[in-house]
């Protein structure tokens, strides 16, 4: 008996004294108050009565990926005004969060995978125009990096408070304005007109800047801390680039070639964003190093 006594204790791990588990008319939160969970797991509304199976797979994956991309935009910003203020080493600690929360998108679509176009026709059409597309929380990526599009504002005009919050996003310097800014406080002769330019227009890249980061490449040592924050930034755009094209890859794989439930043309639309760049001097840079290497 005392034996089976013994293997029974070695079944529970029991709680401590200390433990607090009476939050009656505690002024502290619990666990779930802090998160706000019967809010936040009660907001997983399925299409159809009853469910299809993999309809809270699909609702949860985005939900979840909405909030990595709100985490995303946070860091992003704050690394943008670590560059204003040239803290080099604070906002590369801010791109290995990024990156991170990057990878954590990525993964996202491996689980989306498990669903097959037999499993996804079962509540496809209950998802009526809505489209991936019209997410703003990828919309406020997209700008803050630099890729300013006005257009797919449209989609977003049958809500005032999402169309302003935009509208201030997009004037905003993006997060390359504010390196070129940074390029000529540290002393390199940065055009004026790329100083005080319209922010709400795309970079498209500029000889003159890509000039200066020739400077920078072929002389790392004295230009540490510019070679490493050019490194990184290309790091987080490789990372998005990779995810565009997963994303790309998976509703190849679900749908084929058909049309987006948005009205989009699917894939062949998805893929069109893999030509779109956000850093395109530290990309020219490249190209101009290695072409007149070839020559010489």
């Amino acid at each position: 008996m005392t034996g089976e006594k013994s293997k029974d204790k070695m079944l529970e791990r029991g709680i401590e004294d200390t433990l607090v588990t009476d939050f009656a008319g505690e002024e502290r939160s619990s666990y779930g108050d802090f998160l706000q969970l019967k809010t936040l797991l009660n907001l997983q509304k399925t299409f159809q009565d009853p469910p299809q199976p993999d309809e809270l797979l699909f609702i949860i994956i985005h939900q979840a990926s909405e909030l990595w991309l709100k985490l995303l935009h946070y860091q992003i910003k704050a690394m943008r005004d670590d560059l204003r203020a040239d803290k080099f080493g604070p906002a590369i600690k801010h791109v290995a969060r990024i990156k991170s929360i990057q990878r954590q998108l990525i993964v996202s679509w491996e689980t989306l995978l498990t669903m097959t176009p037999a499993d996804y026709l079962l509540f496809r059409d209950a998802l009526g125009s809505s489209s991936g597309f019209q997410s703003y929380g990828y919309r406020r990526i997209e700008f803050i990096l630099g890729n300013r599009d006005r257009s797919t504002l449209s989609v977003h005009k049958h809500d005032a408070d999402v169309t302003e919050m935009l509208e201030q996003d997009i004037a905003e310097p993006a997060v390359y304005d504010e390196v070129i800014r940074l390029l000529a406080r540290q002393g390199f002769d940065v055009p004026a007109d790329l100083l005080e330019r319209d922010f709400s227009k795309p970079y498209a890249g500029d000889d003159r800047i890509v000039k200066i980061w020739k400077q920078v490449y072929l002389d790392t040592e004295r230009y540490w801390d510019l070679y490493c924050l050019a490194e990184a930034l290309l790091d987080v755009e490789t990372l998005f680039q990779r995810w565009r094209h997963d994303h790309a890859a998976a509703v190849e794989r679900v749908i084929g070639m058909q049309h987006g439930t948005g009205g989009s043309s699917g894939v062949a639309f998805l893929k069109k964003a893999l030509d779109l760049r956000f850093f395109h001097d530290l990309y020219d840079v490249r190209s101009d190093m290695f072409y007149k290497a070839k020559k010489s």
